[in-house]
């Protein structure tokens, strides 16, 4: 029987309990059998955060060393496999079956290992068909939805297509000193970043007007002073994290003291810098502005939800912060939690005023 013949019901209900992927086959059996599945799945739709492209994880490993400019990815739904997309050069047609994506006819197949379908096009027409694929997702699901780009490395093939942010790992060999001049060149030229991993072993700071500053979320490895020091004055976005760096004490408090004037840092929701010259690093709890709540209560915890994950992260969450120290912005009367711990110093913005802040304090038992 087909299914267009059941009740509008009983096709909800079967379309409710398909993976995405088949739902994705189904959108092309005709126009009437796409404006029902996106019919009866709005709300399942809506549930939807995100649509990832990510690279295969051997092939992850291999751009982390090696530029690698072939198209091999995933498109995940959430968490959920949805397709793959793979540049290839097999003139095999008869083991495709076609399908017109957007305007663009593309060959696809079965995967054999995750029964996803796996689209295939020739290294001449991965920007045309990437660009198909893309703008098929955005007539399907809407602007609402985030549509993230994971690269590995500045060469990669990285397509410039409306609503797509761009997640970038820049992990250069050991021996290897970062370039900054090419890597100036490469922020100037792309979107703002939605996250950006990187290995940043150089001397030189990044110029105060590159857009690496703007990424929404960094996480950078092998910090030296000149390079903490520019960031902790110049970074604009929500979310960092910085590992193994040298810094100054005066810097993080002259970091917190921007914030708490509402000089800077107005979108910053979370900042952690394990330090490796942190033995004085208790002075900065002791500095002009910083608050303490009384020892014998417990304070609020702090965390907020990762800007970018990968579909492999199990923690989609920063790290907790539990401290009795805290600091108050005097334009909006906000609350910033301040922690130090393990020669690490973390910083945790609320958005809640010190008087809901401090109605969060557990009183003694």
């Amino acid at each position: 029987m087909k299914l267009s013949k059941f009740p509008y019901l009983v096709q909800k209900e079967i379309f409710d309990n398909m993976k995405y992927s088949n739902l994705f086959l189904l959108w092309f059996v005709s126009k009437n059998m796409k404006t029902l599945i996106k019919s009866s799945q709005i709300m399942r739709f809506k549930s939807i955060s995100r649509v990832m492209y990510q690279k295969l994880l051997f092939e992850e490993f291999y751009d982390r060393w090696k530029t690698n400019n072939m198209v091999t990815m995933e498109v995940y739904l959430g968490t959920e496999g949805f397709m793959m997309m793979r540049e290839c050069h097999d003139e095999s047609k008869n083991i495709y079956f076609q399908l017109n994506v957007f305007g663009k006819t593309i060959n696809f197949r079965l995967s054999d290992q995750s029964k996803l379908p796996v689209a295939y096009f020739y290294p001449s027409d991965k920007e045309t068909a990437v660009e198909s694929i893309h703008n098929y997702f955005l007539d399907f699901f809407g602007d609402t939805v985030e549509y993230i780009w994971r690269a590995k490395h500045p060469d990669n093939f990285i397509p410039r297509l409306p609503n797509l942010s761009l997640s970038i790992d820049i992990w250069t060999d050991p021996s290897e000193i970062t370039d900054i001049k090419s890597l100036e060149k490469f922020f100037d030229s792309s979107p703002v970043l939605k996250h950006l991993l990187i290995k940043l072993d150089t001397h030189e700071a990044i110029s105060p007007e590159s857009k690496f500053y703007q990424a929404e979320s960094l996480r950078i490895i092998h910090q030296r002073p000149r390079t903490v020091r520019a960031l902790l004055r110049h970074f604009k976005g929500r979310q960092a994290t910085l590992h193994y760096c040298r810094c100054v004490i005066s810097e993080l408090i002259e970091f917190m003291n921007r914030w708490r004037s509402g000089e800077a840092f107005h979108k910053l929701e979370y900042l952690h810098i394990k330090i490796l010259n942190g033995w004085q690093l208790n002075n900065v709890l002791n500095a002009n502005g910083v608050k303490h709540i009384d020892a014998t209560k417990k304070p609020p915890t702090h965390t907020v939800p990762k800007v970018c994950t990968s579909v492999r992260d199990n923690e989609p969450n920063t790290d907790p912060i539990t401290s009795h120290t805290y600091v108050v912005r005097e334009t909006d009367n906000r609350v910033a939690s301040v922690s130090i711990q393990d020669l690490s110093f973390s910083f945790g913005v609320w958005k809640k005023t010190e008087e809901e802040f401090l109605r969060m304090v557990e009183a003694p038992n």
